[in-house]
């Protein structure tokens, strides 16, 4: 697998985010997620997103982080970095992608001087729940956008 630093505008990005936005809403019967994200939240040194290519050069497993510099009403801190958009294509699930990818991203959060990684995922996705938490993530305070909502798990890592 070749992983790749993309914008979020890319074309192989916006795929991507299409097809992990039907899941979201298949799996909670919605529109997906309505957070507002915008390509220059994950321009470094404030944020990455990456993709993973397998060896037909196809798009198959995406993730960034975009970080926080200030406290928010919707409960982000200082020097926090925010994973979004990990998802996998199901095809290629199983080969250790989003734990690559994850690495990745910590490691890049890190080198940036961000102090926390946090993430929001939801009770029906029991494969993200799984890889954060054998990641070392654990349950903190609800943030950001679905914080209210009865759904939404909100995890963190120091880094």
């Amino acid at each position: 697998m070749n992983i790749r630093r993309v914008s979020f505008d890319h074309p192989d990005a916006v795929k991507l985010n299409d097809q992990v936005q039907a899941e979201y809403a298949a799996r909670y019967d919605d529109e997906g997620d309505a957070t507002h994200l915008d390509p220059a939240m994950f321009a470094p040194p404030s944020g990455l997103y990456l993709i993973a290519y397998d060896e037909q050069d196809r798009p198959v497993a995406t993730g960034g982080w975009r970080g926080h510099d200030e406290e928010t009403e919707e409960g982000h801190l200082p020097g926090d970095a925010e994973l979004k958009r990990m998802y996998v294509v199901e095809e290629a699930r199983g080969l250790g992608l989003a734990r690559r990818i994850l690495a990745a991203l910590e490691e890049d959060a890190r080198t940036a001087g961000r102090t926390r990684m946090i993430l929001e995922t939801g009770t029906r996705q029991p494969e993200a729940i799984s890889l954060y938490t054998s990641s070392g993530y654990a349950p903190c305070t609800k943030f950001g956008y679905y914080r209210d909502h009865e759904l939404s798990l909100c995890y963190a890592k120091n880094l």
